[in-house]
């Protein structure tokens, strides 16, 4: 499983630092870095983010109050260098909290705890859940099976959701982010910006593209390692 996160200081060395470690971490995807919590909102609507490594101190907007309109499914990870404030982190629901100046080796283990929560959440999601949703479409709430789903295509507000047996595509109003997270992983994955897929509805790849009759869904390189190992997991050779 590889996480999404952002690095939010207004540090800039800080900032590269912890850049730093996102990389030479194997399961970490960095979406950016960020001086500010204002100059992060555009980019955290978009995108689906599992770890937000947050300074507190930060002019506009502290990271406190940053955390307070952060998505519930997104966590955070507090970086500063004042003690006093691990108390507010816990109001917040903060994952955990990393003292500057910050260690690769303190780093490594906040993220694996991070790691290990969203490793639980998915096998929840798995056991418990039911297996279809409501989408709005067309003034009406329709039901979808999870089994009916071939992918999920983004197209700027909307989501167009292809079903099996030729079924009339079903088009909602709603992001890409919000359908993700509202399917269990890695059953769906996203492959690309604008798709998601059902994985075991899968029957061809071809050069490195998802094939389902005429459609051919891309795999981006932002996605790539995520596909390539659920594959890998599922080849004999």
């Amino acid at each position: 499983m590889t996480l999404n996160c952002m690095i939010i200081d207004d540090e800039p060395l800080a900032g590269q630092l912890l850049s730093s470690y996102v990389e030479k971490t194997p399961f970490l995807h960095l979406i950016g870095s960020y001086n500010s919590a204002v100059a992060a909102i555009k980019d955290l609507r978009e995108n689906r983010v599992h770890l937000v490594f947050l300074d507190i101190q930060m002019p506009e907007l502290s990271g406190i109050e940053f955390a307070t309109i952060i998505p519930k499914s997104t966590r955070i990870i507090f970086t500063t260098a004042f003690s006093q404030y691990a108390v507010d982190g816990y109001k917040v629901d903060a994952l955990d909290y990393l003292l500057k100046p910050i260690s690769y080796e303190a780093f490594l283990f906040t993220a694996n705890k991070g790691l290990e929560w969203f490793q639980s959440q998915s096998s929840i999601n798995a056991t418990t859940s039911d297996r279809f949703i409501f989408v709005k479409s067309e003034y009406k709430l329709v039901q979808i099976q999870y089994d009916d789903i071939l992918f999920i295509e983004g197209l700027k507000d909307y989501v167009k959701i292809y079903l099996e047996d030729n079924k009339k595509p079903i088009l909602s109003l709603m992001n890409m982010k919000r359908i993700e997270e509202s399917l269990p992983s890695p059953e769906f994955m996203r492959t690309h910006r604008s798709y998601i897929v059902h994985m075991s509805k899968v029957r061809l790849v071809d050069r490195f593209r998802i094939v389902f009759g005429n459609n051919y869904i891309p795999i981006s390189d932002s996605y790539k390692e995520d596909v390539q190992q659920y594959l890998d997991s599922h080849t004999l050779l």
